[in-house]
């Protein structure tokens, strides 16, 4: 899968994505990050790429005409199949089924908004999904996209090494995932549950599923309810 990633800030990329499981995924090319400078795309000789907002207020608003010459660019001679998305606080949140549905893509554009955000008309003249990471203000889009680029290069076959360990993650089948325990047996003054070590693989199971259902019902009571209702 290709992430095209359209920024004021291409310096930030990979970045945390170079490292660990993710890294090792881009290092064989599982996966591919390039980035689009939205600047190159600005024709005045200061490169400026926004402006003030009409009707006034605070915040500068970037230009949809530089950012279309950056979609266009970026989307020039592309044959695969592909989907164009805005990081947004105004979005859809963000979560585990959107994320498999994107990556059903071979290519994603991602556009990262700055400043007090981006001209409306861009995004509606280009029917461009906007999405969320959260109810909450960032300073940029760049983060968020490395959140779910992460995400999404997660769900990408062989990449974990054990398909396995997407079964029992957080947020499948709208449940928290159970609690986990490794060596040392005793610590401090806490044990490992006796069950883990049972061997007996239908009550651990039975006890994971059951502490994934109380974990959910406490902490997440939206995700519980779902859980319910997809009972």
């Amino acid at each position: 899968m290709i992430f095209k990633i359209l920024t004021l800030f291409p310096e930030i990329f990979p970045g945390p994505l170079k490292h660990s499981i993710i890294g090792k995924a881009l290092e064989k090319k599982k996966f591919k990050i390039k980035t689009i400078d939205i600047r190159n795309f600005a024709k005045n000789p200061s490169k400026n790429v926004d402006d003030k907002p009409y009707g006034g207020g605070a915040g500068m608003i970037i230009k949809p005409d530089v950012l279309q010459r950056a979609l266009n660019y970026a989307k020039k001679g592309v044959q695969k199949k592909n989907k164009v998305i805005i990081l947004s606080a105004n979005g859809k949140r963000f979560n585990q089924k959107l994320a498999k549905k994107i990556i059903q893509n071979e290519e994603l554009l991602i556009i990262c908004g700055r400043y007090e955000g981006v001209d409306q008309r861009f995004i509606d003249s280009n029917s461009i999904e906007e999405i969320s990471i959260g109810d909450y203000v960032l300073s940029g889009g760049e983060i968020p996209a490395l959140i779910l680029i992460d995400t999404c290069v997660r769900l990408i076959p062989e990449v974990l090494g054990n398909s396995n360990s997407l079964n029992s993650e957080s947020f499948d089948n709208h449940l928290l995932e159970y609690p986990q325990y490794t060596k040392p047996y005793k610590w401090k003054t806490l044990k490992v549950p006796d069950i883990l070590l049972s061997g007996n693989h239908k009550k651990i199971s039975d006890w994971r599923l059951k502490k994934s259902i109380e974990k959910t019902k406490k902490e997440r009571p939206d995700l519980f309810k779902l859980y319910l209702e997809k009972k």
